[in-house]
């Protein structure tokens, strides 16, 4: 109970955000809304507030921000008519279809902030186990050292201390260690080890062989510092999320990774469990996600639509009606298809256990 509550905590947070995005900017530049409705499908409850009508219905993966002539249609009063969506200048069309996933994008970057301001769990740089045989062991490392500096640059955090290794490139590294009252320097020459990457793709890196003792502590930052960490985490995401797509059509990402409802169900459940910095983060990550995701130039998609309005822009006409009709009809298909999948993994990775 407490996955499915998660979920719709997070899914009906990222949809009112992205359909937010899509209403403000329509009223920005006076198109008439008719329906704000969060899900598709019947509607569940909903009031009525001047000519718009504010929904929650059945279908909860998804929601639409339904205005007047959206899709040309004609029958309209003059006043609706030059309220409506159709009769804006391209560049109207194209901020009011951008603002949904931007306004995705804004919201991940804002929860980073908060997250950094709220404090993040790091390790420190205590070793919790050397590994026998490997560089560590031989130049003389040992479990319960911390490691204050490397060549002479301060760390305080575990992933500084390997960032530092890894980028070293194998070159000897000299590491500055507290051993109980003692301070030594111990010089460190890392060695190749092949492993396995995010997108499981083997890659070669250098290594000391050294495992973290798990002593964590919370780094809380001031609101300037967080904007900056913030920023560059944002970033991070986005790129993370945009290689990781380009990795799913090369196929070096298996298909079976794809994640359903129950997925985000899941890991909801799990991220809420492990407390709210935990949950956050869970949430700006696939904020980011479906900012990224409805900027792809697929019909149906937000970026779809984004195609043909500037495609209007930059030929000056645009794109026949008939053309729309057939290619929202094949993005619907891949949309379908892509949800069938996604259903079909969750399946089998929770149901079969094949995952």
């Amino acid at each position: 109970m407490t996955s499915i509550i998660s979920a719709i905590i997070v899914l009906g947070v990222l949809i009112f955000v992205h359909e937010l995005g899509h209403f403000l900017f329509a009223k920005l530049f006076d198109v008439g809304v008719e329906k704000f409705s969060l899900g598709f499908g019947t509607k569940i409850v909903g009031f009525r507030k001047g000519e718009t009508e504010y929904l929650i219905s059945a279908f909860p993966l998804g929601g639409y921000v339904k205005m007047i002539g959206e899709n040309g249609e004609g029958e309209l009063s003059e006043a609706d008519q030059a309220r409506s969506f159709a009769a804006k200048p391209p560049l109207q069309r194209i901020a009011i279809v951008a603002a949904g996933p931007v306004f995705n994008l804004l919201f991940a970057y804002l929860l980073f902030i908060l997250i950094y301001m709220a404090g993040v769990p790091a390790a420190t740089t205590k070793i919790g186990e050397v590994i026998k045989d490997k560089p560590a062991a031989r130049a003389g490392l040992m479990a319960n050292d911390v490691v204050t500096a490397i060549d002479g640059k301060p760390v305080q955090r575990w992933d500084e201390l390997a960032k530092t290794i890894a980028e070293g490139k194998g070159q000897p590294v000299e590491l500055q260690v507290r051993r109980g009252e003692t301070t030594l320097t111990i010089r460190v020459t890392p060695e190749s080890r092949s492993g396995k990457n995010l997108f499981g793709e083997t890659v070669t890196s250098p290594v000391i062989g050294v495992v973290a003792a798990g002593e964590i502590i919370t780094d809380r930052f001031g609101p300037l510092d967080a904007f900056v960490k913030g920023s560059a985490q944002t970033w991070n995401v986005i790129k993370l999320t945009m290689l990781s797509l380009v990795k799913l059509v090369e196929r070096a990402i298996p298909l079976d990774t794809i994640g359903g409802p129950i997925m985000i169900a899941k890991m909801a459940g799990q991220q809420a469990a492990a407390g709210g910095v935990s949950f956050l983060a869970f949430m700006a990550l696939l904020s980011v996600n479906l900012g990224i995701l409805n900027l792809l130039p697929v019909p149906i998609l937000d970026g779809g639509h984004l195609f043909f309005y500037f495609w209007e822009l930059v030929f000056r006409r645009p794109v026949s009606m008939k053309t729309r009709e057939i290619a929202q009809q094949i993005g619907l298909v891949l949309l379908i298809g892509l949800m069938v999948l996604a259903f079909y993994n969750d399946i089998a990775r929770y149901f079969l256990g094949q995952g």
